[in-house]
């Protein structure tokens, strides 16, 4: 399983890689809906053995009372990154890391890998 914000070049890239190493890329939104909400589809899905989740600098925010925006993943990749933690374990979980990007502290023993300037 791939989770991703808004950068297609990054889903892309992983998915081709995976591809090629001869595993499936499920990408969530190239699933058919069947009337169900995002959370029912992942449900649906959770069958998969590894999920990477790729962190990209889609949104900024601060703590509240402060200037100081960050860039950071999207909401609902960090959220589906809880998830696959809790459903396969830290071991079967990678967090791919685009640049200085904000990562909740919460997951302070989750290793996240860099996602280089050239794709790798």
């Amino acid at each position: 399983m791939i989770v991703h914000g808004h950068n297609e070049s990054a889903r892309e890239s992983v998915a081709r890689f995976l591809e090629q190493l001869g595993f499936e890329a499920i990408i969530l939104h190239e699933q058919a809906n069947q009337g169900r909400t995002v959370l029912e589809k992942i449900e649906a899905r959770s069958e998969v053995r590894f999920a990477v989740i790729l962190l990209t600098p889609d949104d900024i925010g601060a703590m509240k009372n402060s200037d100081d925006l960050q860039p950071r993943a999207r909401q609902n990749v960090l959220l589906e990154l809880g998830y696959f933690i809790g459903r396969l374990g830290q071991a079967r979980v990678c967090a791919l890391k685009r640049g200085d990007i904000e990562v909740p502290l919460d997951f302070g023993g989750v290793v996240y890998e860099p996602f280089d300037a050239g794709g790798a």
